[in-house]
């Protein structure tokens, strides 16, 4: 009788090391110095999930699935075994079919019988499938808190919980989350190539209602973590008898329900199942299984109401600044208009905290006088509330200012002092005044599409690109002033903010953006090193250009994409397009004599006619025509002109005689008059009337027995709008009447 341990020979002849790895229930792989796989047995294979092995040329160790994340924890591996010592640890891994595994390994050096280490040797095993449960439970949480504080969105962090436990834990996984009083279905993942016939299974945002006494519904109750060892053994009630049936055909065994707890307030459940689909050691759970389930749940519950409070606190963000921006834009004559705010995509992965990066980028289109429009693109420095509350004030602040339908420079001067002026108040602790302006770059514009000149004015800001025929470049400035909140100390705004006039060539385009279109962050995963200012202007104008000839949405939509990478800040973008073709106007000046108020309406009649406006809408604007005519006719005889250059021939006059020139106050007399502007539009007629009349008109009231004192009533009562401006010349008192509706 041989000795308890003797092999006969047949037995030590397949005892051979091959033999033995293959059958291992345990990866085995062995790499060289460089990570190059050598060999891997069965196992690993099957564990890793890729079913050839290396054969011919060198096959690193990273391409056994590792996840990227994890990379650098090989890399570090291979380090400290190359040493000599013993690493391990736990990875992700990402198998051929793309299902998520946690993988337990251990590695230790291979060495040559001169004792030098030539390379490494990695066993491993699917975490929590051996007696060493205990010790895997506590490297797997810390793997599944990293990936769950990664997340910040409900649905990310859902698909990821999914990701993590099917098919590794479970053959099924279901999470509801309270809605209200209704308890909704949010994920429904089930092993490969499985999902559930129609009308068994309720689908994702379906309502879920657990009868009395059923498993999940004792779990919600009880806010606590309820196992089914062996449906075999054990009866609940069923949801529903197709629901029944399907847990017979696909023969579940066994089941975990986890309420979703934090802070005191049940969000919803994770159910995770075991059936027949899959081939286990074990197909049920256990009292092990069930703590464990019960504390990813927690890991699970606190990540979702984060994301939830986090959800929230960016849509209150972005509804803010939503309903600080334009809500629609007005419908402008001769003139196409396009916008597009974007806020920055969240910067937790960078280092800087969750954000919800809305800012303080604007836009705004405001009509003006007679047909002309403001056009604002804006930039507060810094991001959050705070910077959307400043661009809210300075926005408001700004659509004031226009009204007043002053120069590009002037609106720029006063909304320069505002910025100052809001600043929240701040004391050193000597009690003086520390307080720092917001940083604010603006371009305000103002353009005519009647006359096609562009004015406009440059705080510190980008300037617009000008597509003209195919070809995009900056649109030339020459003086670009500081931003707002930081000019010179004594130096006025008036000095710093000068105006500038261009004329747009027909079918011309502008782009004005901020500067989170350019400046933006390589993608994650790209290793590429940020572009420079030159790099990204250069890509921005290509692609602008290629699209040049399309509708001003298409280009907006084309400069949004146009520059690579991840948006690093909040980003607005306003195109306009001068028409191709010339708005219909009249212009006539005549002398300042009440005998030319008949023609001026004579002439509005004509052109009215001419343009086909409805009859009862050009008798209208001809009734206001003639009102403020007349007024400017009445005030004209006590208007001062400007002093022209007096040049007289002869030798030059004694002082108390220079002005005693026969005929010249005959001359100033005959030199005062008005112009009358007729401008047509699509939906309205405008009506300017100009004067050296440096006096704005007021409607004042009229007694019952005075004879004037009622025109500016009747163009107040009568006209859609109407106002009046300073001039170089004077003023300009105008109208707009509709053509259509009222």
């Amino acid at each position: 009788m041989k000795r308890w341990g003797d092999l006969s020979q047949d037995t030590a002849d397949h005892m051979t090391p091959d033999s033995v790895l293959d059958h291992a229930e345990m990866a085995v792989v062995v790499t060289d110095r460089f990570s190059n796989v050598l060999y891997w047995n069965p196992f690993a294979e099957r564990l890793f999930g890729r079913p050839d092995r290396p054969a011919g040329g060198d096959q690193a160790v990273l391409s056994l699935g590792i996840m990227e994340k994890d990379h650098p924890l090989a890399v570090e591996l291979a380090k400290h075994v190359l040493k000599g010592g013993v690493w391990e640890g736990t990875f992700d891994v990402v198998r051929a079919d793309g299902t998520i595994v946690y993988v337990r390994a251990q590695a230790v050096p291979l060495r040559h019988p001169s004792g030098s280490v030539t390379g490494i040797v990695i066993t491993a095993r699917e975490a929590m499938r051996s007696n060493e449960r205990e010790k895997d439970r506590f490297g797997l949480l810390e793997r599944i808190g990293e990936r769950l504080a990664s997340s910040l969105y409900v649905e990310e962090t859902l698909n990821r919980v999914a990701e993590m436990l099917v098919p590794q834990f479970a053959d099924h996984c279901f999470i509801e989350l309270s809605e209200g009083d209704r308890l909704v279905r949010k994920v429904s993942t089930h092993v490969q190539g499985w999902t559930p016939p129609p009308g068994t299974w309720r689908p994702v945002g379906s309502e879920i209602r657990y009868p009395p006494g059923h498993y999940a519904e004792i779990a919600l109750r009880r806010q606590e973590t309820i196992i089914v060892e062996d449906f075999a053994q054990m009866s609940y009630p069923s949801p529903s008898e197709e629901s029944a049936r399907l847990c017979g055909e696909i023969g579940m065994t066994s089941a975990i329900v986890a309420p979703l707890c934090a802070r005191g307030e049940t969000l919803g459940l994770m159910y995770l199942g075991m059936s027949n689909l899959t081939d286990r050691r074990s197909p049920h759970y256990d009292a092990f299984d069930r703590d464990f389930v019960g504390a990813i749940a927690t890991r699970v519950a606190i990540a979702v109401d984060n994301a939830l409070l986090f959800e929230e606190e960016r849509h209150t963000a972005e509804s803010f600044q939503k309903y600080l921006l334009p809500r629609e834009l007005p419908q402008l004559d001769g003139l196409e208009i396009a916008v597009r705010y974007y806020p920055a995509a969240p910067l937790a992965s960078h280092g800087q905290g969750i954000q919800t990066q809305v800012g303080g980028d604007w836009y705004d289109v405001i009509p003006l006088s007679a047909g002309r429009v403001g056009i604002v693109i804006g930039d507060v420095e810094g991001r959050g509330a705070k910077a959307a509350a400043v661009m809210g004030q300075l926005r408001a602040a700004l659509r004031a200012f226009a009204q007043d339908d002053k120069s590009p420079a002037d609106i720029l001067a006063r909304l320069n002092e505002w910025t100052r002026i809001i600043a929240a108040p701040e004391h050193d602790d000597y009690g003086a005044d520390v307080s720092t302006p917001p940083i604010v770059t603006c371009q305000y514009l103002v353009y005519d599409a009647w006359s096609r000149q562009l004015s406009f004015a440059n705080a510190g800001h980008s300037p617009p690109l000008l597509i003209v025929d195919g070809t995009v470049t900056e649109l030339d400035i020459s003086e670009v002033g500081q931003p707002l909140g930081v000019n010179a100390k004594g130096m006025h705004a008036d000095l710093v903010y000068k105006e500038e006039t261009r004329v747009l060539p027909p079918g011309a385009a502008l782009l004005l953006y901020t500067d989170g279109l350019l400046d933006r962050r390589p993608a994650r995963d790209s290793g590429d090193a940020p572009l420079s200012d030159e790099e990204t202007l250069r890509i921005l104008c290509a692609e602008v250009a290629k699209t040049s000839g399309d509708s001003v949405e298409r280009i907006a939509d084309a400069a949004t994409v146009a520059v690579p990478g991840e948006i690093d800040d909040d980003m607005a973008i306003l195109v306009i397009r001068s028409a191709g073709k010339e708005l219909q106007y009249e212009e006539r000046t005549f002398p300042a004599q009440p005998i030319m108020v008949g023609e001026a309406r004579r002439m509005a009649s004509e052109a009215f006619a001419n343009w086909g406006v409805p009859d009862e809408r050009a008798e209208l604007a001809c009734l206001l025509v003639s009102e403020v005519v007349t007024n400017v006719v009445l005030h004209a005889a006590s208007a001062s002109v400007p002093r022209r250059e007096l040049v007289l021939d002869g030798p030059p006059l004694p002082f108390d005689e220079s002005w005693d020139v026969p005929g010249f106050d005959d001359e100033i007399v005959n030199e005062k008059e008005f112009t009358l502007r007729l401008r047509r539009g699509e939906d309205a007629i405008w009506v300017e009337v100009f004067d050296q009349d440096l006096r704005l008109p007021r409607i004042r009231s009229a007694g019952e027995n005075d004879e004037g004192g009622r025109g500016l009533y009747l163009v107040d009562q009568l006209a859609r709008r109407w106002g009046s401006r300073p001039t170089k010349e004077g003023k300009a008192v105008w109208f707009e009447i509709p053509t259509r509706g009222r």
